[in-house]
């Protein structure tokens, strides 16, 4: 039974994961009578990279078009690291559109110009028949906190699978989106929406610091910390990530209620 003030949740993934990751939150979410859209970026899942230059823009009027297409005006956004990039490009584009926010294993700041450069070589080497599978390998764990890698080496595997299956030109494509994507603390400052910042524990790409500065610049948001987890909070931790959310939505049905 659908909830009063119930407002579609839209799941954003990670890179270089399809919609798929979020697979225990939506059917959990389902279950408990709210609306869940898990749509894939393009270039990733059943959707096709298309010809457009890389840009976080893009993706987010994907996401608007897709919504509107569904009829639907306002939604709950939760996005998981690119899927947190993802999300705070349609803030900025459409700030209107968003009655909650959560952003997972994502960072508010631009890149430097050293990690920006970082972004782009990756992308070269994804490209490159001859370093793809290594740097896949190589990478792809460091995902997942130590303790996740030590315990669970099921989902080591299973996130391997999954990034292999990516396509390289849609991975290249996404890093160089997110390498020139801008400064969105002052977004998020006029976000007077409930939020919440989640960071995991052993999160070895976005540090505790950087979690904190993003959720202080939410007038209404909150932190997290997952235990034992890293990177891919909703994997590593599926239960906690829907029992956040749960709440998130909660919240935010309370405070559409007041209006």
């Amino acid at each position: 039974m659908k909830r009063n003030h119930d407002v579609p949740v839209v799941l954003l993934h990670a890179l270089p994961f399809s919609s798929a990751m979020w697979q225990e939150q939506a059917a959990a979410l389902r279950a408990r009578g709210h609306t869940v859209i898990t749509p894939d970026q393009r270039g990733f899942g059943t959707v096709p990279l298309g010809s457009a230059q890389p840009s976080l823009d893009t993706v987010a009027d994907d996401l608007a078009v897709l919504l509107d297409e569904r009829g639907i005006d306002q939604v709950t956004l939760v996005g998981c690291s690119m899927g947190g990039y993802t999300a705070m490009a349609f803030l900025r584009r459409y700030p209107h559109r968003v009655r909650a926010l959560a952003l997972l294993a994502t960072r508010a700041t631009a890149d430097s110009p050293q990690a920006a450069a970082e972004r782009l070589k990756f992308a070269d080497l994804m490209l490159d028949d001859a370093t793809r599978d290594h740097v896949v390998a190589r990478t792809t764990p460091l995902l997942l906190g130590a303790t996740t890698r030590a315990r669970r080496p099921d989902l080591v595997d299973q996130i391997l699978t999954m990034a292999k299956a990516a396509a390289p030109e849609a991975v290249a494509w996404a890093q160089r989106a997110i390498a020139a994507r801008p400064d969105s603390l002052p977004v998020l400052r006029s976000a007077d929406v409930p939020a919440v910042v989640v960071t995991g524990e052993e999160d070895e790409l976005v540090a505790l610091e950087e979690a904190m500065s993003t959720a202080d610049a939410l007038p209404r948001g909150r932190l997290i910390t997952v235990p034992g987890a890293g990177h891919l909070q909703p994997l590593e931790a599926p239960d906690y990530v829907t029992d956040l959310l749960t709440t998130l939505l909660d919240d935010a049905a309370t405070a559409d209620g007041k209006r």
